[in-house]
C-alpha cells in the first residue's frame, strides 16, 4: 500500500480497548495508517489501561475519550469495532469503509470481577496486560489483515 489508511478503532465508551488500539498503531504503524479512536458514548481515560500501555512503552496518557461523531468529517477505510456493543450500535459509515469487528474482552469488567473475589490490584491489572498483548499481536497485522479477510470472505 502507497497511501496510508484511515482507520478508527471504535468501542463503547473509548476508555480502554480502543485507546490501546490507537496507541499500539500509531507506535508499531505510524508510517502506514492514520489512526483514531472513539467511542459510541464517552467515558474518559481508563488509568489502568494507561499504566500498562507505559509499561511496553506507549504512551497514550495524552489521548481523551471521544465520541464517534467528532470524526463526521473524516473518510475512513475502515472501522474496527473492539467489542459487541459497538459492534451492535455502529453508526451508519459509507459504502466505501470496511467496517470489522475483532473483540477483546473487557479489562475493567473483568478487574471488577477479581477485585469482588480478592484479588490483588496486580492480578487485577493482568486482564489490562493480556488484552494489551492481544491487541498488539492483531495491530502488528494492519493493514493488510482488513482487506485479506474480505478478499478470503472471512470475518476477523
Amino acid at each position: 500500500m502507497s497511501e496510508k489508511i484511515n482507520l478508527l478503532f471504535l468501542c463503547t465508551g473509548n476508555s480502554c480497548r480502543s485507546q490501546m488500539a490507537e496507541g499500539w498503531t500509531r507506535h508499531l504503524k505510524a508510517d502506514q495508517i492514520n489512526v483514531w479512536s472513539a467511542g459510541i458514548e464517552t467515558h474518559g481515560l481508563n488509568r489502568n489501561a494507561v499504566k500498562v500501555m507505559a509499561e511496553v512503552g506507549v504512551d497514550i496518557s495524552g489521548h481523551k475519550s471521544q465520541h464517534v461523531d467528532e470524526f463526521r468529517n473524516i473518510i475512513f477505510d475502515a472501522v474496527v469495532t473492539v467489542c459487541g456493543n459497538a459492534q451492535e450500535n455502529c453508526p451508519f459509515f459509507p459504502a466505501a469503509c470496511r467496517v470489522v469487528h475483532v473483540g477483546f474482552d473487557d479489562p475493567p469488567q473483568e478487574a471488577r470481577k477479581l477485585a469482588e473475589n480478592g484479588a490483588s490490584e496486580e492480578e487485577q491489572l493482568d486482564c489490562y496486560r493480556k488484552v494489551r498483548d492481544e491487541i498488539r499481536a492483531f495491530v502488528e497485522n494492519l493493514p493488510e489483515a482488513l482487506f485479506q479477510e474480505a478478499e478470503n470472505g472471512l470475518s476477523p
